[in-house]
């Protein structure tokens, strides 16, 4: 059985944490910074930091801020926003990331998973995709979640890891910030269809949460979580030792 990661979200806008509802109404939590060094010494397995809005504004990620991040963390950190050449890639590895996520960028350049995996290695690549149901199917999202590309997001997801994605970010659209639970039925078509690590994303409300996620899906490798993190509705030991009492495998 693999052990599973908790890892807490920093949806960064304008230098500053915020958080949403389904992708919209965005407030201000807290700094980066302090976030991030809280978290790496309070149990968090990894850190994902995404600049959700460089994509949007066609920009460049934020890389004063990441290198501020990542000199306080002791924790793997995956860094997203953005990122739509390969040497993108090169500028966030360089200021301290550890793995690099891609989304609205491997959408409008689909050369760009395969390249950087064949360039830094299938481990580096993570694809980040966001998903919302329409008339019933699954689809992808871009720019942070705004614009409807009408692609099928199974195929896209499948085709993600054959041209060198090396894990899986699933946000669904329909969760996100909700609080009643993570998509159980999104996250399970994904894990039929890949054979590579899937974070689920989206929608954890409290502890019960991420115990159902465990125990029904049981190959899923992690769980992702944002605003019940950051305002002490879950804290990750608790978290942790609640999750080891239900024979779910964690590091502690």
């Amino acid at each position: 059985m693999i052990t599973k990661r908790i890892i807490p979200c920093l949806d960064v806008k304008n230098g500053r944490v915020v958080k949403g509802v389904n992708f919209r109404g965005l407030n201000d939590v807290s700094s980066p910074i302090e976030l991030a060094r809280y978290y790496s010494d309070n149990g968090a397995d990894e850190l994902v930091f995404y600049d959700i809005t460089a994509s949007f504004e066609e920009r460049k990620l934020f890389t004063d801020i990441l290198r501020a991040v990542a000199s306080e963390i002791f924790i793997p950190l995956t860094v997203g926003g953005g990122i739509s050449t390969v040497d993108d890639f090169d500028r966030v590895l360089k200021c301290g990331a550890d793995k690099v996520s891609v989304n609205s960028g491997a959408i409008s350049n689909p050369s760009l998973i395969e390249d950087a995996a064949k360039k830094y290695g299938n481990q580096c690549v993570v694809l980040s995709v966001d998903v919302k149901r329409v008339d019933g199917k699954f689809k992808v999202f871009s720019k942070g979640g705004r614009e409807n590309t009408n692609i099928d997001a199974l195929e896209w997801i499948k085709n993600g890891v054959e041209q060198g994605a090396g894990e899986i970010v699933v946000n669904s659209i329909d969760t996100d910030g909700v609080k009643r639970g993570f998509d159980i039925e999104m996250l399970r078509a994904v894990l039929e269809i890949v054979n590579v690590p899937v974070i689920a994303s989206g929608g954890a409300g409290c502890t019960q949460d991420f115990i159902d996620l465990f125990k029904q899906l049981p190959s899923i490798d992690a769980g992702l979580a944002a605003s019940v993190f950051h305002f002490g509705e879950i804290k990750i030991n608790d978290l942790k030792k609640t999750l080891k009492e239900n024979d779910i495998l964690v590091r502690l």
